[in-house]
């Protein structure tokens, strides 16, 4: 039982190792047959992705390639070019030298000719002054004359004979530059005259204040006239209340006066309170506005012609020009033509056209001075603008436009021909209304020389010159001698037609405060 048990036993073990090792054997080989076909797939798939990879190292080999092939064509292609060029300048080298050589053999030969042929002239040369040594000797033989002396005669009459010839020439150079002179200078006038076109504008001595209704008339003349009269006295002006509709005259030759008295109406009315001290005020007022306007006229007229580097005086003094005439012509609208007229010649004939214009607008400024002179206005123009810093030629064009100046620059003649032609031109101008405007500043003026005479104004067309004085330096015992005396001066040394009526105002006032 026990020897049954263990042959069982035995067997159990040896069936049991023996299936252990069958099993063994089919799992190595089922082991390795799935890593035989592992490692074929992985071989397989190895064998793919290097082929891949060759023809991808392949692709960019071929590509890398064709790319160096284009670059070195394009560089043998350069390289060439190069070398055609290099072999066409070589060409032009060796033909150059090749013409220089045959050029260098030409000169020697040349200079061989020309030596050759100087040996022939100097020999000629010796021959022809043996020739004429002999025909000078038989010329002195026959003629009595050495050859100095013969030189010297033939000298004088060419000398007389070029001397007339050249005589003759100059007269025919100065006769045709007389003629083209008087041409150019008509040609250049006449285009400067019709290249500056402006018009005509002539002032009276007379401006009309339109009025709304009749009622005011009545208010401005006042109680007794007291207001009109004050009005008169504070302006110095005339003014003329009459039948005339809806209208107020004012007369006076001075347009700044005149101006001052309607701007003054103007507001007076506008305000509605008309009395002697109102009046006075206003009057003070307009004039300093009116002052204010004439310099921005200035300002504006220096703008328009493009002039800078006016002084501030020179400026108020081109401003004043707008309330002056000249013969009745606007002063600053002669000025400004005359202006316009010199810039345009001064380029015509190659000059300057800016300083040509500073000189014609600033030409008369003698003419409206703030203080009276005795020079002429030419003169009295040109020392303002010396004192004011003007450059030496404008300041001799404004003092020579009238020839009271020797003319020292070119621009001096085109002023003084620009100022012709514009005071020139039909309809310009009016002596008659000059004449009367000095009439009437020449009595003015003598009223004011006498002592103690602070305003004059004549008025009523030079009829009457009222003479206003201060209350401090004359009494009312002294006014009948100085009426007397300045109307026995008028007299004696002015022409007018019928009579002058001289008065004299001395008013006294008293003036407080009440606080």
């Amino acid at each position: 039982m026990d020897s049954n048990l263990t042959i069982i036993l035995i067997v159990g073990i040896v069936a049991l190792l023996l299936g252990i090792f069958v099993g063994y054997l089919i799992f190595r080989f089922v082991l390795t047959k799935i890593f035989k076909q592992t490692v074929d797939n992985a071989e397989r798939e190895a064998e793919t992705i290097k082929t891949q990879k060759l023809l991808e190292v392949k692709e960019t080999f071929l590509t890398k390639k064709n790319e160096l092939e284009k670059e070195v064509q394009q560089r043998n292609s350069r390289i060439q070019q190069i070398e055609n060029k290099l072999k066409q300048r070589e060409i032009a080298l060796n033909h150059k030298h090749e013409e220089q050589v045959r050029a260098r053999k030409e000169i020697e030969n040349t200079q061989i000719k020309l030596a050759k042929e100087q040996e022939v002239l100097s020999y000629r040369q010796e021959e022809l002054v043996a020739l004429q040594k002999k025909e000078q000797q038989k010329l002195e033989e026959l003629s009595g004359l050495s050859a100095e002396e013969a030189r010297n005669r033939l000298v004088d009459s060419l000398k007389e004979e070029a001397r007339l010839n050249a005589q003759q020439y100059i007269n025919d150079i100065v006769d045709d530059a007389k003629m083209t002179a008087n041409k150019e200078a008509k040609k250049i006038v006449i285009q400067t005259i019709q290249r500056v076109a402006t018009e005509t504008a002539i002032e009276n001595s007379v401006t009309v204040f339109h009025i709304d209704n009749e009622e005011i008339k009545g208010r401005i003349i006042g109680r007794e006239g007291r207001n009109i009269r004050a009005l008169e006295a504070a302006t110095g002006v005339e003014i003329v209340v009459d039948d005339t509709p809806e209208a107020i005259v004012i007369s006076a030759f001075d347009p700044v006066r005149r101006e001052i008295c309607r701007l003054a109406l103007h507001q007076l009315i506008a305000d509605g309170r008309i009395h002697p001290a109102r009046i006075e005020e206003v009057v003070a007022k307009v004039s300093k506005q009116v002052e204010e306007e004439i310099i921005e006229t200035g300002k504006r007229t220096a703008i328009d012609l493009g002039i800078h580097g006016l002084h501030p005086e020179l400026i108020r003094i081109i401003g004043k020009m707008k309330y002056r005439s000249s013969y009745g012509q606007n002063l600053l609208q002669h000025a400004r033509e005359t202006a316009n007229l010199c810039a345009v010649m001064a380029s015509e004939l190659g000059l300057n056209p800016k300083k040509a214009k500073r000189a014609g607008l600033l030409h008369d400024i003698g003419k409206v001075p703030d203080e009276e002179s005795e020079l002429p206005h030419a003169l009295y123009g040109a020392k303002i603008a010396e004192l004011y810093k003007e450059s030496a030629d404008v300041v001799n064009a404004i003092g020579s436009h009238h020839d009271e100046m020797e003319m020292e620059s070119l621009i001096a003649p085109i002023v003084q021909v620009c100022d012709a032609i514009s005071g020139a031109r039909p309809g310009a101008r009016r002596e008659i209304i000059e004449a009367y405007i000095k009439r009437l500043k020449d009595l003015e003026n003598i009223a004011m020389s006498y002592p103690g005479v602070t305003k004059t104004y004549a008025i009523q067309a030079g009829r009457e010159l009222r003479v206003i004085v201060g209350a401090d330096k004359i009494d009312d015992k002294q006014i009948g001698t100085l009426s007397a005396d300045i109307a026995l001066r008028i007299q004696n040394e002015m022409t007018y037609p019928g009579q002058v009526k001289i008065t004299v105002i001395r008013e006294t006032r008293s003036i407080s405060y009440a606080k």
